[in-house]
């Protein structure tokens, strides 16, 4: 039997390819129970993100072909285009990739802990299907507990690397507790929904979205439980707001030094914090002059960001570390798991030589030969039933010149043939 993890991610397909290769994730349950009946595969887990599709399997002998067409069907999708764009690790490599996966130093984002519960939904849709078994299950939480370690013991998660998440961050540095505070967020683009769902992820009291467009804004108020305002309701809104974070395409200021000072005056001068991500700047430079004001610009997190981002390299490198050992200790039970077949058909094999030993003995004893000569015989017969066909095996080797036998026997035994002991 042999591992595969067999996929494609952001680094080896466009989007176009790997939207076309996702799952819904309503339709998991079934893909991978038809991924095993026509892959013939034994056991199988599918990892679907925006970023990746990936399948993690076991299967019999080191053919991956099946899979692949089973892949491309599955999809129609053209299979000598999906293979451009397919990578393949096996057994060590699978497990060491897996890992690598689980702790966030796969992703677009080197270090984000999303992609951890998203292998343990899929690692949950395999079980549900009934396709998760020993070897595969063994490895999932070999997995698991690595990427804990990676968390726990290297600093790879704990800063920010993304914009939106930055401008959280730095907020959650000036209040002691965002669920206290009342946010004003101006705009509705991709960055903004980012900002927006950190800080209800964070626990903030209330978020307030400003758009020129209001059904844009409602619609990501309504994602994050927050109100919609446009873009004529911020003097109202401002005065409530503890943290303002802006992103829009406005050519023009759209907050200035006035605004900010009257709404500075209703608040009693309690203190806000601004993030200006947009360029141009949608918050005039002078507001960063009064008091009570935190302002930071793009620049400012920009610098955050690629000293967090040096700081997750140099833990990345810690990580690997961390996984390779957690890999190949994984690979090491398995094998090791390898020879209990063999071991119980051992023990299995013997017992019934001694069974049959012991009842010729016993025999003996109940026809009035003497105990010592029966237990003489006993111990000779085990010795010789034992040894008969190791024995056969063993000069057969040794005539054909495999000579590997012979040091596997030694070692296995600890023998030792120069030895006059």
């Amino acid at each position: 039997m042999s591992l595969l993890a067999l996929g494609i991610n952001h680094k080896t397909a466009p989007v176009e390819i790997r939207e076309r290769v996702s799952f819904a994730p309503e339709s998991l349950v079934d893909a991978v129970k038809q991924a095993c009946e026509e892959a013939s595969l034994e056991e199988v887990a599918i990892l679907s993100t925006c970023n990746r599709t990936e399948l993690y399997c076991r299967l019999e002998g080191d053919g991956s072909d099946q899979l692949l067409n089973w892949l491309a069907n599955y999809h129609q999708v053209d299979k000598s285009q999906l293979a451009n764009c397919i990578y393949e690790h096996w057994d060590l490599g699978a497990a060491r990739h897996m890992m690598r996966v689980a702790s966030g130093l796969d992703s677009l984002v080197l270090g984000e802990p999303q992609i951890l519960g998203q292998l343990k939904d899929s690692y949950s849709v395999s079980q549900e299907a009934g396709r998760a078994h020993a070897e595969l299950g063994r490895l999932f939480r070999q997995t698991f507990s690595v990427a804990k370690q990676v968390r726990t013991e290297t600093s790879i998660g704990q800063n920010p690397v993304s914009v939106a998440y930055a401008s959280v961050s730095l907020a959650q540095h000036i209040f002691a507790d965002l669920a206290d505070s009342r946010a004003l967020l101006i705009g509705a683009g991709e960055t903004i929904e980012l900002v927006a769902r950190h800080l209800k992820n964070a626990g903030i009291k209330s978020i307030t979205i400003a758009n020129r467009t209001l059904s844009r804004a409602l619609a990501l108020a309504d994602e994050v439980d927050g109100k919609a305002v446009e873009f004529a309701s911020i003097p109202d809104e401002l005065p409530n707001a503890d943290i303002v974070i802006t992103s829009t395409a406005s050519q023009l200021p759209i907050l200035g030094k006035g605004s900010v000072e009257r709404a500075l005056k209703v608040r009693r001068h309690r203190p806000m914090f601004m993030v200006d991500i947009a360029v141009p700047r949608d918050i005039e430079a002078e507001v960063g002059d009064l008091e009570d004001v935190y302002l930071y610009t793009v620049d400012d997190l920009t610098e955050v960001i690629e000293e967090n981002q040096r700081s997750r390299q140099e833990a990345a490198q810690e990580a690997e570390a961390i996984i390779e050992q957690g890999a190949e200790l994984f690979m090491r039970q398995l094998r090791e798991l390898d020879a209990v077949d063999t071991l119980t058909a051992l023990r299995q094999q013997q017992m019934s030589i001694a069974d049959e030993e012991l009842e010729k003995a016993l025999s003996q004893l109940q026809n009035g030969k003497s105990p010592e000569e029966v237990l003489k015989r006993l111990a000779n017969g085990l010795t010789n039933k034992f040894l008969h066909e190791p024995s056969v095996q063993l000069r057969k080797a040794s005539a054909e010149g495999r000579d590997d036998l012979q040091r596997s026997v030694q070692e296995l035994f600890q023998l030792n043939p120069q030895s006059k002991d």
